[in-house]
């Protein structure tokens, strides 16, 4: 995904806010943390995943989907990949 190499240090930035939050997590279960301090980090961290699929997702839809000029055979390509990823991500 070539494209996705023009918005690298945004989505760079999100990882490593991601990977933070993951950290703060496993700080919180070797501390002994009461459990609705861990809900609420899996639960912000669920949701800055969420928004970096949704980033993603979007990326690819208007390179390899709704781009004009790409053939039929490579939307459908484009739409294909996007359902596997989307239908891994829900599982």
């Amino acid at each position: 995904m070539a494209h996705i190499s023009t918005h690298n240090d945004a989505l760079l930035a999100r990882v490593r806010r991601i990977a933070g939050q993951v950290g703060a997590i496993e700080r919180a279960l070797s501390a002994g943390d009461d459990c609705a301090t861990i809900l609420h980090l899996v639960a912000g961290a669920r949701g800055a995943m969420s928004g970096l699929m949704a980033e993603l997702i979007e990326q690819h839809l208007r390179e390899h989907v709704a781009r004009p000029g790409l053939s039929n055979a490579d939307r459908q390509a484009g739409a294909d990949d996007l359902i596997d990823a989307i239908r891994r991500y829900n599982k």
